[in-house]
């Protein structure tokens, strides 16, 4: 009986205006060091849509959230942090960009996504061999994480899943990161479930949300409904140099955190939140281009 085929892939980087030199760098990063042939979709608001076409090219594609989401979801005009819904009340744009990431992993054109976020840039070459064994799919989990931070989001994904037995303060798996990859698959039957737990389409259940974390959800329902069925390894090791502070490095910062860039970092992600100009880091990129290939695989 042949094996399994490969998982195809795409990468997906939501985005907006303010981030556009930071995408700009991660699309010119994906295509200096992808060793691999790959898509990469930039989703952004219909409205910034025309900023962002410039980035698009043979193997780049921009889409927007609105033709992803469902049209009963509409932004407010001249409102930024909320969008209108005629069937649930108004939707912070948190939520919406998750309900964005859920529903382009289910309708892609690829059996798996990668998301990778508009302030991450590839620094060496990389392989998608990195996020597989045979025909199972690398999921970013820590074993063991706590934060109350989190408490909020795994109730909600517990409560979303009609899982009982849920208790705050207690270590649980930690699915949040960079360079994230679900397999459409299991995002199908995560809707199909929240369909039949909730009876009715799966995007207005969680529409309806307060709080919700997708990677949460996601690795919640790998784990405590799939099973030994998910076509998963779990890996949480380090792909991504992080910076994940609000305040902007100096430069002698950020000369030693390029310098932390350990031989398994295939990128870095600066965070948007500390408002540094791509520019300011883009020649410490440069110089990995310049240095010989060393690929992790």
């Amino acid at each position: 009986m042949p094996s399994p085929a490969p998982p195809a892939f795409a990468l997906a980087t939501p985005s907006y205006g303010p981030d556009y030199d930071r995408c700009k760098l991660l699309v010119e990063s994906v295509r200096r060091f992808s060793q691999t042939p790959i898509r990469h979709y930039i989703i952004v608001d219909q409205r910034d849509y025309s900023q962002f076409r410039s980035l698009a090219s043979a193997s780049t594609e921009i889409l927007t959230a609105e033709a992803l989401l469902p049209p009963w979801i509409h932004r407010f005009p001249l409102v930024r942090k909320a969008w209108l819904s005629f069937k649930t009340p108004p939707i912070r744009n948190w939520i919406v960009q998750q309900l964005v990431k859920l529903s382009f992993a289910q309708s892609a054109p690829e059996t798996t996504t990668i998301f990778v976020d508009s302030d991450v840039a590839f620094l060496r070459p990389f392989s998608l061999a990195q996020f597989t064994h045979g025909s199972q799919t690398r999921l970013f989990r820590v074993p063991e994480y706590y934060t109350p931070a989190f408490d909020p989001l795994y109730a909600a994904a517990y409560r979303l899943l009609g899982l009982g037995g849920y208790r705050s303060g207690v270590a649980r798996p930690n699915y949040i990161g960079n360079l994230i990859s679900w397999r459409q698959n299991h995002v199908k039957a995560l809707g199909d479930r929240l369909e039949q737990l909730w009876d009715r389409p799966w995007i207005e259940t969680l529409a309806r949300s307060q709080t919700l974390s997708e990677y949460i959800l996601y690795g919640v329902f790998v784990d405590q409904v799939l099973g030994d069925a998910a076509s998963h390894f779990y890996d949480y090791s380090p792909l991504c140099h992080e910076y994940w502070q609000p305040q902007a490095l100096s430069d002698q910062q950020l000369a030693e955190f390029f310098a932390a860039v350990q031989p398994s970092h295939i990128a870095v992600m600066v965070s948007a939140k500390a408002r540094m100009a791509p520019h300011r880091y883009r020649r410490y990129l440069d110089r990995y281009q310049a240095a010989p290939p060393a690929v992790v695989s």
